[in-house]
């Protein structure tokens, strides 16, 4: 008999929980790794916020023309992006699952992690904010690590509904 747990609003509850945790996770490993080599924030977030709102021509309206303003609004678009990419993911991961617990937990963890590292990167090389093509292997295991630590919280958190 299925229980009320096992229905699709519950997975994309639990999905959208799931991603919530893994993206806490991704910006702990992510600051960890700040705090250890003493590196910058990025700013490619911000960058990325600013070049959409371009785009869809509401650069104005959201962050205003007052650029001592219009900087930490754009970093802040660009966070809030980042954590509705997170959360996005773990939607579409609790949206896809069956009823039935079938995935492998670490392949689970390593298709979140590139699937979000994918939704993060994508849209940053779309806009033209960077090229990943350019980056070197630092740069990718510096971007990998905290995705792969997303997918392992996200899958784990998932796991845990049952």
């Amino acid at each position: 008999m299925a229980r009320a747990s096992d229905g699709m609003a519950a997975r994309v509850l639990w999905g959208a929980a799931a991603g919530a945790v893994g993206t806490t996770a991704l910006n702990v490993v992510s600051y960890g790794d700040m705090l250890v080599r003493g590196r910058a924030a990025s700013d490619v977030p911000a960058q990325a916020a600013g070049r959409l709102a371009e785009r869809l021509g509401l650069a104005d309206q959201i962050f205003g023309s007052d650029e001592a303003k219009a900087a930490p609004r754009r970093e802040a678009a660009g966070a809030l992006l980042g954590y509705a990419t997170g959360v996005g993911v773990g939607v579409a991961y609790g949206f896809m699952r069956g009823r039935r617990d079938s995935a492998h937990p670490l392949g689970a963890a390593v298709g979140l992690g590139l699937t979000a590292m994918a939704a993060a990167d994508g849209p940053i090389a779309f806009l033209g904010v960077s090229d990943p093509r350019t980056w070197s292997a630092a740069d990718w295991l510096a971007d990998l690590v905290p995705h792969l630590a997303y997918g392992l919280a996200t899958a784990a958190t998932f796991a845990a509904r049952r």
